[in-house]
C-alpha cells in the first residue's frame, strides 16, 4: 500500500511522494531523511509519513521525485514512484509509446489515400495507352480497302451450307480466305488471277493457326456449276465467287477474306528484314526472271518470249527496282522482299504443289518474324502493306485479331488436294490441271486435318461435284 501527500493549501509547495520505508534504497546510496526533519530513524518496518503533509523540500538543485509517477516536475526526469517498475541496474528502460492513437489512425488513412492515388494514376496511364493504341490501329486500318459483306450476301452468294454453318465442330474455328493476286495497278477486286489461294484456320481456344494451300490449277466447281481451274474464280467474280468456290467444294463456312497484291508482300518482307530460304540451283534463273517481271517493263524490241508470254527487261524508273538483286548461288541465304516474292511465284520447277509449298514457307517465316518485332518495325509494316490490302474484316475484328497476335502459333501446313489423292498433271481438253482423286475423299481428309473431325461425312453438294470432276478428267477414285 502506498501513501500519497495531501496537497493542502498551507503555504507549502506541492509535495512529492517519497518512497515508504523498506521499499528500495534510493539510488546512489543517499541516506533517507526522516519526515520531521530530524535524524531519528523510524522503527524497522514502520512506514515514514510526512508530518502534517509538509513534504521535506529537496536541497537546492536536487530534482524532486514525482508522487506515484503523477506529474512530472518541470525540467525533471520521470522516475517510477516507490521504486516500482524501476529496471534493474544496467537494464534498458522500456520506451513508452509516445504516438497518440488519433495520430496513428490519421497516418493509416493518409497511407491508404496515397495507395489509392497511385492505383488511380496507374489505371489512368493504362487507359491512355489503350486509347493511343486504338487510335494508332484506326489510323493504320483506315488505309485498308474495306468491303462489307452483308448477311444477305453471305446467305445468297457465299454458298455456305446451313448444315455446315450450324456445325458444332466448326464453331470452335474461324476460317479466313487469303488471296495473293498479281496486280500491278493495285486493282484487287477481280479481273486478276489469284496466284495464291489459302485458308487460314484459327483454333479459337488454342490460337493455333493452320494453313492450307489450294492449288491454283485444281479442277473445281467455280460455284456457278461451271468447272475450271480454282484461280479463275477470282478473275471471274472477285472475292465473293472465290470464297463461294471454297465453301462449295470443301464444305467450309468462310465468311471473311484478305486479298494482298504482290507489291504488298514485297514491302512486308522488306520490313521484317528478309527471310532465310534454301534456294535450289534449278530455281535461280526463274527467281531472277520473276524479279525482272515485277520491277521491269515489257521489252519494246522483243515483247514476247518463245512461249508467247510477255518479255520484261529491268526498268530503273520502277519503284521496286531498288530491291532488284539477282540471286547468284544456291543454298541457304537471306532473300529480300523482291527475291522472296519471286521465289514464291516460281512455277516451272516441280509442280503446282511445290509452288504452293514455297508460298507457305515464305508466309510462315514472315509471320513468325513479325510476331517478334518491335512496335517501330510493325508500324513500318502497317504503313507499307495496309494500303495494298482489301478485306471484309472491319476495324473491331482487326483489333481483336491484333490483340492476340503474340499468342498465335503457326501450326501445320498442307496443300489441297492431298498428295496421295491427286494427279498433278491431269488433262481437261488442252488444259493441264490438278485432279482431286476424288473430291469426296479429299474433303474428308481436309476436315480431319483442319478440325480433327475423324468421322466427317461430306455433304451431298461435295458428292455431286466429285462425280462431275471425275467425269471431266476421266480419273476416278478406286477406294484404296
Amino acid at each position: 500500500m502506498q501513501d500519497y501527500n495531501d496537497n493542502k493549501q498551507n503555504g507549502n509547495k506541492q509535495g512529492a511522494r517519497r518512497p515508504v520505508s523498506g521499499q528500495g534504497q534510493p539510488s546512489g546510496g543517499q541516506k533517507r531523511r526522516p519526515a520531521n526533519g530530524g535524524g531519528q530513524q523510524p522503527p524497522q518496518g514502520q512506514r515514514r509519513r510526512p508530518a502534517n503533509g509538509q513534504g521535506q523540500q529537496s536541497p537546492q538543485g536536487q530534482r524532486r521525485r514525482p508522487a506515484n509517477g503523477q506529474g512530472q516536475p518541470t525540467g525533471g526526469q520521470r522516475r517510477p514512484a516507490n521504486g516500482q517498475g524501476q529496471p534493474a541496474r544496467g537494464q534498458q528502460r522500456p520506451r513508452p509509446n509516445t504516438v497518440p492513437k488519433t495520430t496513428r489512425t490519421a497516418g493509416k488513412k493518409k497511407a491508404k489515400k496515397k495507395k489509392w492515388k497511385i492505383a488511380l494514376f496507374v489505371f489512368e496511364i493504362l487507359v491512355i495507352c489503350t486509347l493511343v493504341g486504338a487510335c494508332w490501329v484506326m489510323s493504320k486500318a483506315n488505309k485498308i480497302t474495306h468491303v462489307k459483306i452483308s448477311d444477305e450476301e453471305k446467305k445468297e452468294e457465299l454458298a455456305i451450307d446451313e448444315t455446315i454453318a450450324d456445325s458444332e465442330v466448326l464453331k470452335g474455328y474461324r476460317n479466313i480466305a487469303l488471296f495473293g493476286v498479281d496486280s500491278r495497278d493495285q486493282k484487287l477486286d477481280k479481273n486478276t488471277l489469284s496466284d495464291t489461294i489459302m485458308i487460314a484456320s484459327i483454333n479459337l481456344d488454342t490460337k493455333e493457326v493452320k494453313l492450307v494451300s489450294v492449288y491454283r490449277d485444281t479442277w473445281l466447281n467455280l460455284s456457278t456449276d461451271s468447272y475450271g481451274k480454282a484461280n479463275s474464280a477470282y478473275a471471274k467474280g472477285g472475292y465473293k465467287q472465290a470464297m463461294a468456290m471454297l465453301n462449295m467444294n470443301l464444305d467450309l463456312d468462310v465468311e471473311d477474306f484478305v486479298t494482298v497484291g504482290f507489291d504488298g508482300l514485297i514491302d512486308v518482307i522488306e520490313a521484317v528484314g528478309g527471310v532465310e530460304i534454301d534456294v535450289k540451283q534449278a530455281e535461280i534463273d526463274h527467281i531472277n526472271n520473276y524479279q525482272i517481271s515485277m520491277c521491269g517493263k515489257q521489252d519494246p524490241d522483243n515483247p514476247t518470249n518463245a512461249k508467247g508470254e510477255p518479255n520484261y527487261i529491268p526498268d530503273p524508273q520502277h519503284r521496286l527496282y531498288k530491291y532488284y538483286k539477282p540471286v547468284g548461288h544456291a543454298g541457304v541465304q537471306t532473300l529480300n522482299g523482291l527475291q522472296a516474292t519471286a521465289y514464291a511465284r516460281v512455277r516451272y520447277v516441280g509442280n503446282d504443289m511445290e509452288r504452293a509449298s514455297r508460298q507457305r514457307t515464305v508466309l510462315t517465316k514472315v509471320a513468325k518474324k513479325a510476331m517478334t518485332l518491335n512496335p517501330a518495325t510493325l508500324n513500318k509494316i502497317a504503313d507499307a502493306v495496309f494500303p495494298k490490302i482489301m478485306t471484309s474484316l472491319d476495324l473491331s475484328e482487326i483489333l481483336e485479331l491484333l490483340k492476340d497476335i503474340a499468342s498465335y502459333e503457326i501450326g501445320e501446313t498442307t496443300g489441297f488436294p492431298f498428295e496421295d489423292h491427286m494427279v498433278p498433271n491431269g488433262r481437261v481438253g488442252s488444259a493441264s490441271v490438278v485432279v482431286p482423286v476424288d473430291l469426296e475423299k479429299n474433303v474428308t481428309l481436309l476436315h480431319q486435318f483442319m478440325f480433327g473431325d475423324e468421322d466427317y461425312v461430306p455433304s451431298e453438294t461435295v458428292k455431286k461435284c466429285s462425280k462431275k470432276i471425275a467425269s471431266d478428267t476421266g480419273i476416278s477414285y478406286n477406294g484404296e
